[in-house]
Parts: structure tokens; sequence; C-alpha cells
């Protein structure tokens, strides 16, 4: 059986945990946060999520281990069959990550501790969403799923990757970066109403409060310092 490394706060963890799902694969799960000795067994740069396989190979980053899963696992496939077809999920999947989630990932400490982005930052950020938005602008076809007629790993990486994008990045600069894709709001609206979407959500709701302890207990020891 896979083992899922990881915490219910991520969202990393969360992509790789709907993708196990929605292939109908067993699986346990490892309630382990980053920092920890613990994870550094499993995950070398010390990274959510991470799988130890049925094999008892450990794998981290979360395109590689669903690369990994969508490989081992094909039956329920979650790309398209045409190679061209499947280098379209894959632009979308790395360009929502690159000028998407990387850039909102920034504001991130700002969100936690409550201070103001330097604009410096802020100016930095947009620039980066922007990019991303005339990107995904172009690719995107919400039609009705992001990259066409078929459900596709993108649908769930591109998911997970907003919720960031949502959370920080939206929030701290006072923009609805989402608005801005014709059709991506209805798309992620129809995706939240899934039964394995409100299924991980739920337990990153119940998982929240210990995380959020986490990260104030990390910042005043940071202050301390």
């Amino acid at each position: 059986m896979i083992t899922l490394h990881g915490f219910a706060a991520s969202n990393y963890y969360n992509l790789v945990k709907h993708v196990l799902l929605y292939k109908q694969l067993p699986f346990q799960e490892n309630l382990i946060y980053g920092g920890s000795d613990e994870l550094l067994k499993v995950s070398p740069a010390g990274k959510v999520p991470a799988i130890t396989t049925t094999e008892g190979l450990n794998i981290s980053e979360s395109s590689v281990i669903c690369d990994f899963i969508e490989e081992t696992y094909p039956a329920t496939s979650l790309y398209p069959e045409n190679a061209g077809e499947r280098a379209v999920v894959r632009q979308i999947m790395k360009m929502a990550e690159l000028y998407f989630e990387l850039p909102s990932r920034r504001l991130i400490p700002y969100a936690f501790s409550g201070t103001e982005v330097p604009e410096s930052v802020n100016a930095e950020v947009r620039q980066v969403l922007t990019r991303g938005i005339t990107g995904l602008s172009r690719l995107c076809q919400f039609s009705p799923w992001i990259a066409g007629e078929q459900f596709t790993m993108a649908d769930i990486y591109v998911y997970y990757v907003n919720t960031i994008v949502s959370s920080f990045g939206s929030s701290q600069l006072n923009w609805d970066v989402l608005a801005e894709i014709p059709g991506m709001k209805q798309w992620k609206d129809a995706m939240s109403q899934t039964v394995i979407a409100q299924q991980v959500e739920s337990d990153r709701l119940a998982n929240m409060p210990e995380f959020m302890q986490k990260v104030k207990a990390q910042i005043q020891a940071a202050n301390a310092g």
C-alpha cells in the first residue's frame, strides 16, 4: 500500500491525495510536518508531500509523484492518449505552478505575520501573475474541463495551485486574480463541488488548527531569535 506523507493543510499534499482518491488506489496517510527529521528520511529536501511506494521506494516533489502514480496505475488515466494533447496538459500545469503558485507563495510570510507586503515585492508578484494570466487565458478551454472535454491531471493540479492564489495572492494584493481568466472561476466552483474535492477540503479544515499552531510557534521562535 502507498503511504502519503505530509499534512492536509498543504495544497500540494492535497493535490496528490486527490489523484490517489480519483484513481481509487488504497493508501494510508502519515501526518508529518516540514522541518522534521522524520520527513527528511522520505523527502531529500524535507518538502511535503512525499510517498512511500508499495515496494518501499520514497518519492518526493508533487509533479514527480503524480507522474509515478499515472505511469504505475494507468487504468484510470489522467492524461490524453495523444502526445501533443498530453504536452498541452503538462504545459498548463507548469505555467500554473511557475506563474501562479510560486509568486503567490512569496506573500505567505506577510499574511501569517500580519505585516504589509513591501511595494517592491507587490510589483514583482503582480508582474509574474499577469504573465500567468496571459498564458493560461490562451491555453485553458474550460469545455467543460480545463484542457477540453477530458478531465485530466491539469484539472487537479491547477485546482490546488489556485488555493494559494486565492488565499494569499488575491487577498494580499486585493486583486481577484482568477477572475481575470474567462471561465476559471466557474470551473473552480464546479471542481469544488466534486465528492473528492469536498472530502479533501473537509480533511484540510480539520488539520488547519494544528497547522496554524505550528506556524505561530515558528514565527514566535524566529522573532525570539
